[in-house]
C-alpha cells in the first residue's frame, strides 16, 4: 500500500475500527514509523470525508471519533490487493533451485567483483595442484585450469553429488580437473598434496568450519594458501523508515536462514586456531540500489514471511518491509570477507 500517502495511511489506521484524530496519528505512527503534521493529518481527514470514504460518529470538534464507509473499505481492500499483485510480481516468492541461483549469483557485479579478488589473492601459478573446497556446479573450476596450466592439477570437492555431477559435465574437456564428491571435513587427499585452496561462501553452511580448517591445513603444503570468500550476514543493512523491522529482517536471515551467519568476522580467528597465519583480511561489500537485482539474491518476500512465521516480524511489519522495498527508494548492502591464511615455509621461524 502506499504508506506515504496521507489518505492511505488514515484509512489503514482505521481499518480496525473508529478513531478519533489523536488516535488515528498515534496509530499511523505505528504503522509508518512517525506521524503526521497536523495539516497533514487533518487535510486527509477532510478530503476522505468529503470522498465519503470516511464519516464522523457522535462527538465534539476534533475529537469525534471516525470510520470508514462501505466504500472507505472497498478502496483500502482494493489498494491491498493491488499492492499484492505489484509485490507478487516484484518479489520472487518460489525458493529457487540450488544450481540456478549459484549461476545466478555468479554472473552478478557483486560476485565477479569479490570473486576476483580472491583469485589475485590465491595467486596460482602454472604447475600448481589448486583445491575447490564445496565447488558447487563448478562455477570456479574452468578459471583455476586457466591458471594452473596443463601441468597443474584442479581437485574440485562437493559432499552433493547433483553438484559434482554438473560440475563434472561442465569440465568434461578439461583434463587438469578431477571432480569428487566428499566432505570437505575429512578430505580424500594426502598430507601435504596442495598447493592453493579456497572456499567460497561454502562455510557458512558446514556443521564444522573449524574442521575443514583443519584439513585445509592438513593437506597443504609448506607455503601453501587457503583464500576464503565468506559473508557476514549480521552486515545485512537495509533501508526501512522504521530501523527496527530491517534489523529483525537481518537477526532472522543470521539466527535462522545461514547455519554459521557471522562466519565472515569469525575466519582469521579460525585460521589462526588451526594453524594459519593471516596476513590479509580484505572486506568486500556489496551494495544493491535496485530492488529486483537485490532480491534475486536475498530472496525478501520468502525470508520476510519465514521471518513472520517465526515470530522475527508481525504480519503487519512483513507488509510495511514489502511494500517499502516495493515502492520506496531502495538501499541494501552486505559484507564478505576474504581471508588469506598461510602455512609456514619449510624451516621458516615462527614471527615473535
Amino acid at each position: 500500500m502506499r504508506t506515504n500517502d496521507a489518505q492511505m495511511l488514515v484509512l489503514c489506521a482505521l481499518a480496525d475500527g473508529p478513531l478519533h484524530g489523536y488516535a488515528i496519528n498515534a496509530a499511523i505512527e505505528k504503522l509508518s514509523g512517525e506521524r503526521l503534521g497536523p495539516g497533514s493529518l487533518y487535510g486527509a481527514l477532510a478530503r476522505l470525508e468529503s470522498k465519503a470514504l470516511i464519516e464522523p460518529l457522535e462527538g465534539e470538534g476534533r475529537q469525534r471519533p471516525m470510520r470508514l464507509t462501505a466504500e472507505g473499505h472497498e478502496v483500502l481492500e482494493r489498494e491491498v490487493r493491488s499492492m499484492a499483485e505489484v509485490a507478487g510480481r516484484m518479489f520472487e516468492a518460489a525458493v529457487p533451485d540450488r544450481i540456478g541461483y549459484l549461476d545466478r549469483l555468479a554472473g552478478t557485479d557483486q560476485a565477479r567483483s569479490y570473486k576476483q579478488v580472491m583469485l589475485d589473492a590465491l595467486a596460482v601459478r602454472p604447475g600448481h595442484t589448486a583445491l575447490d573446497l564445496g565447488c558447487g556446479p563448478g562455477t570456479d573450476l574452468a578459471v583455476l585450469a586457466e591458471a594452473v596450466t596443463p601441468s597443474g592439477t584442479v581437485i574440485g570437492i562437493d559432499a552433493d553429488p547433483e553438484m559434482a555431477a554438473r560440475a563434472r559435465e561442465r569440465t568434461a574437456d578439461l583434463p587438469v580437473v578431477d571432480v569428487r564428491i566428499a566432505d570437505a571435513q575429512a578430505l580424500p587427499l594426502a598430507d601435504a598434496s596442495v598447493d592453493r585452496a579456497r572456499t567460497d561462501r561454502t562455510l557458512q553452511h558446514v556443521a564444522d568450519p573449524a574442521q575443514v580448517l583443519a584439513e585445509a591445513r592438513r593437506v597443504l603444503r609448506p607455503g601453501g594458501r587457503l583464500v576464503m570468500g565468506e559473508p557476514d550476514w549480521d552486515s545485512l543493512a537495509i533501508d526501512h523508515p522504521d530501523p527496527e523491522i530491517s534489523h529483525a529482517y537481518t537477526r532472522h536471515i543470521t539466527e535462522r536462514i545461514v547455519r554459521n551467519g557471522v562466519i565472515g568476522r569469525q575466519l582469521p580467528r579460525l585460521a589462526t586456531e588451526a594453524g594459519f597465519a593471516v596476513p590479509a583480511v580484505v572486506p568486500v561489500t556489496s551494495v544493491f540500489r535496485d530492488t529486483r537485482s537485490a532480491d534475486r539474491i536475498l530472496g525478501f518476500q520468502r525470508n520476510a514471511e519465514r521471518a513472520a512465521a517465526a515470530g522475527y516480524l508481525s504480519e503487519e511489519a512483513t507488509g510495511r518491509f514489502l511494500d517499502h522495498l516495493a515502492e520506496g527508494t531502495f538501499f541494501a548492502a552486505v559484507t564478505l570477507y576474504v581471508v588469506v591464511a598461510e602455512v609456514a615455509e619449510a624451516g621458516a621461524q615462527p614471527s615473535s
